[in-house]
């Protein structure tokens, strides 16, 4: 994929003068993707590096496109939502600080979208960095779970696997781009490039499971799916497409042995009995997250700028759980109109592409079924805090932009389009 995204990326970018400041770029973007899997503890790592590379990319003339103006300008309006309520918190600094941190993420998402536009072949570099950061993190958190190392409680939290993050809620969703990349090599790359794959999948799988978190459990079953149809209504041939049928099969099959094997440890049996059932005691409570999300909308709709960051757990037990009335609730009306519009203008211009043969094609499927399913399972969880997600906005509106200027590449310059799995 590399001459593919090489060809497309923006004239006078690959001048050989530059070539060893851009390899140490690249190094730098590859560990900031990296470590965004390490969220131990705030500030974390990723935070204090991507900002470091930011100031550095502006100070070198990083170049934020017209292409990417939309994201800008919802983001900057979602941020300003959230600004006007700040006056409204109770504990003044720790709303500020709120605020201040996803005013944060909103400019990595920018950042990336900015990076990605000006140059495609980096979706590869991070492509590589965040399937190496899922591994290792779903590896501590396997480990952690069978306390299989002294020290091993670090990566769990309440008997669920967690990884290097603070919540298994966000640690399920952080690896399912890395899967869906490496289940879509298995279907579409003949069985010599699949040894990476056999060795990560079932890692990244194995831990999505043993986060026992409902929503992530759903988000890669219903984003296998849609992957799965992207490839078959792209797919024209009849023997690739009985090929997908097979693999579909084999895959599903491999994954009931992958859980049979698991369920037999009473360990995790015994937690999947807990977690699997479809409601819990806290959903329908009588301040549970269902009767809240009635009440916190009524609350909503009295106050246009919002009952301010962090007040919403003062009214009730707990958070809002729900990003579109977190939406309403911290960021005020503004915010809680902007962010939908955000989600479903990112989807539908990114949907565009699922039937257009571009270098980057592989990628934008996963990322296009990943960011579907964060738009559903932002109904019964706050997800406008994830680090993950801000950069999959971003990476979305950076190939969204880079469609548009392939297109407009002049003619005798363009080569065919080459639809090639990415390589890791």
């Amino acid at each position: 994929m590399s001459d593919a995204l090489t060809a497309a990326a923006p004239a006078g970018l690959l001048s050989g003068r530059g070539l060893p400041l851009r390899r140490l770029g690249d190094a730098a973007l590859w560990l900031a993707v990296f470590l965004g899997g390490f969220v131990i503890a705030e500030p974390a790592p990723y935070e204090l590096l991507v900002a470091l590379l930011m100031v550095i990319w502006l100070l070198a003339g990083l170049k934020f496109r017209r292409e990417i103006g939309p994201m800008m300008v919802l983001l900057l309006l979602f941020m300003a939502g959230g600004i006007m309520a700040v006056p409204f918190a109770r504990d003044l600094p720790a709303g500020a600080m709120h605020m201040a941190i996803s005013a944060f993420l909103g400019a990595t998402a920018m950042f990336y979208a900015a990076l990605v536009s000006e140059r495609p072949v980096r979706i590869e570099i991070i492509e590589r960095a965040y399937i190496a950061s899922a591994f290792f993190c779903a590896l501590l958190g396997i480990v952690g779970f069978f306390n299989l190392i002294p020290g091993g409680e670090l990566f769990t939290l309440n008997d669920r696997a967690k990884g290097t993050f603070q919540d298994p809620n966000v640690f399920g969703p952080f690896l399912l781009l890395p899967t869906l990349l490496l289940l879509r090599r298995l279907m579409t790359s003949p069985p010599s490039a699949w040894g990476l794959a056999l060795v990560v999948l079932p890692v990244l799988v194995l831990g999505v499971f043993l986060s026992f978190s409902r929503g992530a459990w759903g988000m890669l079953a219903v984003a296998g799916v849609v992957l799965y149809a992207l490839l078959l209504v792209n797919e024209q041939r009849p023997a690739r497409r009985l090929r997908l049928v097979l693999l579909a099969g084999a895959g599903v099959l491999g994954v009931v042995v992958l859980l049979v094997a698991a369920l037999s440890i009473d360990q995790v049996a015994d937690m999947f009995e807990q977690r699997a059932k479809l409601v819990q005691p806290y959903d329908s409570a009588r301040l549970g997250r269902f009767a809240r999300y009635s009440l916190g909308f009524e609350m909503a709709m009295e106050r246009p700028l919002g009952l301010g960051p962090l007040e919403f757990n003062k009214y009730f037990p707990e958070d809002e759980h729900n990003v579109y009335m977190k939406a309403f609730t911290a960021y005020g009306w503004l915010g809680g109109i902007v962010w939908p519009m955000l989600m479903l203008w990112t989807l539908v211009a990114l949907g565009r592409q699922m039937f257009r043969h571009r270098p980057w094609t592989p990628f934008a499927q996963c990322l296009f079924a990943v960011l579907l399913v964060h738009v559903f399972v932002g109904v019964v969880i706050d997800i406008d805090r994830w680090r993950h997600l801000f950069m999959l906005i971003g990476l979305a509106w950076g190939l969204i932009a880079a469609d548009k200027l392939y297109d407009r590449r002049p003619r005798q310059t363009a080569r065919p389009p080459q639809h090639a799995s990415t390589q890791a």
